[in-house]
């Protein structure tokens, strides 16, 4: 019937519309490695799943790729993010052979049980005040990606990792942002090309609090999701308007990716977070009232499925930095980043959990229309049984001149009705359908790229 097949478009209408809520995983370092007395020793790995879990956190990061940790995630349906230490490039990228090796150590042992989902060669190569490992970055990417194919393992992408402050020239205005020179042309155009061939992800460190601690124009506000009267920044070059800094940072990647034309490769946020304390005293910021101010709005910020204003689809995937604080070891100053304690205590009031499906305001208009066009349908449907009872009784499809199939004045009154509440919701799926910031932003772009070739041009 055509109301059924009605209903049926609807409803495939609605689940196209309601967006998926990016996952929310937590970075978890083992600190097995440290020398110092003072230091008490980690939790064993079976606690660390176990907490994870009860914290309702479905992906993990593994700095240290620690087999034990890896091994406790078994059967447990937890996605884990892999990565390599920096110091281990140099024999990635000589032989194959040093690819397979770390393999047979880190996955083959425990995949497919352990649910690994991606490998980051290296994390913020670019940063390396020490060794410089650059030159050994996409050659270990290449050979591991090599050695997991030799292998037959062909579901786990291959990336890195990089760090906002070493890579992007600018967080604002986003529209303005290029990647650093020369790493863009030298190491990040090829591996965005690597990325797009193999169908891995662009992965990115994002710390608004950094960025907040460098530039004392940025609102505190601003940087921890707060809804505060003119609290928002324009893009003057997109048309956008930005109501906290994680969004401007993150369409700030999305746009360098646009620039050099791969706008479309997904971007996961490795490592984000707030310190609940500092080792240098005039950190103020650095307390855990604002931790706990940024990731809840963080997480009401990815739970709302609206995506960033560049990019509808939103993050792939976010991962907090971290999971617990550690004496002695902390990432840098002693900064506090950990969501538990040292003892493993909740610090702070927050559901990491985020469903399966979420939808904001687009959603909600498509559940408008979804009621709307089934009262339409229903007018057809009454329609229709009315119809059938009378033929039934009178043996007859037409009565006193009146075609009760729908040529007479009941059908004609049941078909205006629903063709009008049908024409609204066309209208409004009109509505929905417009993304004029996604247009703004392609032409934006194909200007700044033509713009930047005759600049070429001229120079040359």
């Amino acid at each position: 019937m055509p109301s059924s097949l009605l209903l049926h478009l609807l409803f495939l209408s609605f689940l196209r519309f309601t967006s998926s809520v990016p996952p929310i995983g937590v970075t978890y370092s083992s600190v097995s490695t440290t020398t110092s007395t003072t230091v008490p020793p980690p939790p064993p790995p079976n606690k660390i799943s176990t907490t994870i879990s009860a914290l309702k956190f479905t992906h993990v990061r593994l700095p240290d790729s620690d087999p034990s940790l890896i091994r406790s995630f078994a059967f447990t349906n937890t996605s884990l993010f892999l990565s390599i230490p920096n110091t281990f490039l140099p024999a990635l990228a000589s032989n194959r052979s040093h690819a397979l090796r770390w393999l047979y150590r880190h996955v083959l042992p425990f995949y497919p049980r352990s649910k690994i989902a991606l490998i980051s060669v290296g994390n913020a190569v670019l940063d390396s005040t020490g060794e410089d490992f650059t030159p050994f970055l996409l050659p270990a990417i290449r050979n591991l990606h090599l050695a997991l194919q030799e292998l037959g393992i062909n579901k786990i992408p291959i990336s890195t990792t990089f760090s906002f402050f070493s890579t992007i020239t600018t967080a604002f205005p986003p529209s303005s942002a290029q990647f650093q020179q020369p790493a863009g042309d030298l190491i990040i155009k090829p591996l965005l090309q690597f990325l797009q061939q193999t169908n891995s992800s662009f992965l990115i460190n994002l710390y608004p609090y950094n960025l907040f601690r460098l530039n004392s124009e940025i609102p505190i506000g601003f940087a921890l999701f707060q809804d505060y009267p003119f609290n928002f920044r324009d893009d003057l070059v997109t048309g956008v308007r930005y109501f906290n800094l994680f969004d401007m940072m993150a369409d700030a990647v999305i746009a360098a990716m646009a620039v050099v034309g791969h706008e479309n490769i997904p971007l996961i946020v490795a490592e984000t977070g707030w310190p609940s304390g500092g080792g240098d005293a005039g950190e103020v910021e650095a307390n855990g009232v604002y931790a706990e101010m940024y990731l809840k709005g963080l997480v009401g910020r990815l739970k709302s499925g609206v995506g960033t204003p560049l990019r509808k689809d939103g993050l792939a995937e976010v991962y907090v930095y971290e999971l617990m604080d550690h004496d002695g070891v902390d990432k840098e100053k002693g900064r506090k980043w950990g969501i538990l304690s040292e003892n493993m205590t909740k610090k702070y009031n927050v559901e990491f959990s985020c469903g399966a499906k979420n939808f904001g305001l687009t959603g909600l208009l498509m559940v408008v229309v979804v009621v709307v066009g089934v009262f339409a349908a229903s007018l057809n449907l009454g329609q229709w049984h009315l119809t059938s009872k009378v033929e039934a009784i009178l043996g007859i499809g037409e009565v006193d001149g009146l075609d009760l199939d729908g040529e007479g004045l009941m059908g004609a009154v049941t078909s205006k009705i629903s063709n009008a509440v049908l024409l609204i919701c066309r209208g409004i799926i009109a509505v929905i359908c417009t993304r004029k910031v996604s247009l703004n932003f392609r032409i934006c772009y194909k200007n700044k790229l033509a713009d930047r070739k005759s600049n070429l041009t001229s120079d040359i």
